[in-house]
């Protein structure tokens, strides 16, 4: 596939403590909670854990010996290149755990939320140009009418929201999967943020997919990083919802236990896509889902709260794409239509296409072609539904003659009574049932 390269700056690593600019307290508690937890005692394996380079980690380490936090073991580990050995003491110990009761978290510093804001303009999705190539090359699989390529292409590069629409089967989750796989490219995903001393977790990786470590030397001691680790190098994330979206879900997680927040879905998907399949089958109604992103799809900006109700900006930079099978002027009104910046009819297939369709997966499937099968079906059973092909028929009437003929014991085979078959299987009558 033709992917473009990633031209995303990376986040640079921090040299010097001074410019982590984090509340000190945080990070010192931080640092004890993940040597008490982890129960590590090398610098080197204490910067791996909490994801800063060893020289950040080391003036870390010295703060806290002042503080009389850890004290050095006075002995040199040979497996770890002669380094000194440090270990909590009793005060340390305790302020450890008096920091994991107000707060579970350990290991990886979070990024500042305006050093966040920094990189997530550097790796916009707004500034991706995605050409006719790369869509057609991730759509390859499906058959498309040129004409809807031509609507996609400028909506995908706007980086603004889309409304596909039109009959279910269709593909419109297909293609929503196509632009995401067209974005090639990668972007930094923070392990977690930090505002006004809380911290809210962001790597997910059940929504992120990390690309392959990216170290100088990954046997070197010294974690000589290209980038900040703090980050997880991924691809453009996809967030996926579906009937299962209510309004909640876009709020911050709190969890009592760990005290600590975790990022809504629309956070975790900055950068990427957040598709919003068949709405209008949400319990929220769909003018109301809509609504909550008023703001952030005009304006770039989301609005969440803390427990305590106090309210911040956070970045919004994501490809909304809406999906459904009802037509937009029965779900919406004309004034959350505006703010949907590009609606793409999605319709089911013209019958060449259909033909096409239905060859090629029976080619993938290994059912050959029955010339009067062929016939039989578009002249004497499309009829009966006046002639509405839907993209996803070809696979549902060959999947059902293979399974007929598996069970008959049969070789892979189409004819009329066999397309009669698995055409009674599509579709139910209309019929009372006689109670």
């Amino acid at each position: 596939m033709n992917m473009q390269t990633s031209n995303v700056m990376a986040p640079p690593p921090p040299k010097r403590l001074e410019e982590m600019r984090l509340p000190i307290v945080m990070m010192r508690d931080i640092l004890l909670k993940t040597m008490f937890r982890k129960n590590i005692d090398m610098v080197s394996d204490i910067a791996a854990a909490v994801c800063l380079p060893t020289a950040v980690t080391q003036e870390l380490v010295d703060m806290a010996r002042e503080q009389r936090f850890c004290e050095a073991t006075g002995t040199l580990n040979a497996n770890n290149g002669n380094e000194m050995g440090y270990q909590l003491t009793d005060l340390g110990k305790h302020r450890a755990q008096d920091a994991l009761a107000q707060s579970e978290y350990f290991g990886a510093m979070p990024v500042p939320l305006d050093v966040y804001r920094e990189q997530v303009k550097r790796q916009s999705i707004r500034n991706i140009q995605i050409t006719r190539q790369q869509l057609t090359d991730a759509m390859g699989h499906l058959i498309l009418p040129d004409s809807l390529l031509d609507n996609l292409g400028p909506a995908v590069g706007s980086g603004r929201s889309i409304l596909m629409y039109g009959p279910p089967g269709n593909g419109k989750s297909s293609i929503s999967n196509g632009i995401r796989d067209a974005m090639g490219d990668k972007v930094y995903v923070p392990r977690a943020i930090e505002y006004a001393g809380q911290v809210i977790t962001v790597y997910d990786p059940i929504v992120h997919s990390a690309a392959e470590s990216d170290t100088q030397n990954p046997n070197s001691l010294r974690r000589v990083a290209r980038f900040d680790t703090r980050y997880v190098k991924c691809d453009r994330p996809t967030v996926i919802t579906g009937g299962e979206l209510s309004l909640d879900m876009l709020d911050l997680v709190f969890n009592p236990t760990a005290r600590t927040y975790q990022a809504p879905l629309q956070l975790k998907s900055t950068g990427g896509i957040f598709i919003v399949d068949d709405l209008g089958r949400q319990a929220e109604p769909p003018q109301s889902l809509v609504n909550r992103w008023i703001v952030p799809l005009e304006e770039s900006k989301d609005i969440l709260a803390l427990q305590s109700g106090e309210k911040f900006e956070v970045p919004f930079d994501t490809l909304v794409i809406f999906s459904t099978n009802f037509h937009p002027n029965e779900i919406f009104d004309q004034a959350a239509l505006r703010r949907i910046f590009y609606k793409i009819k999605i319709d089911g297939p013209s019958q060449e296409n259909f033909l096409k369709i239905f060859a090629l997966i029976a080619q993938k499937k290994r059912m050959p072609l029955d010339e009067k099968a062929l016939v039989h079906l578009l002249k004497h059973k499309y009829p009966t539904i006046e002639n509405v092909y839907a993209n996803y028929q070809p696979v549902f009437l060959i999947d059902q003659m293979i399974s007929i003929c598996e069970f008959e014991g049969i070789p892979y085979q189409m004819n009329p009574d066999l397309i009669d078959r698995a055409w009674a299987n599509m579709f139910v009558k209309d019929e009372h049932i006689v109670k």
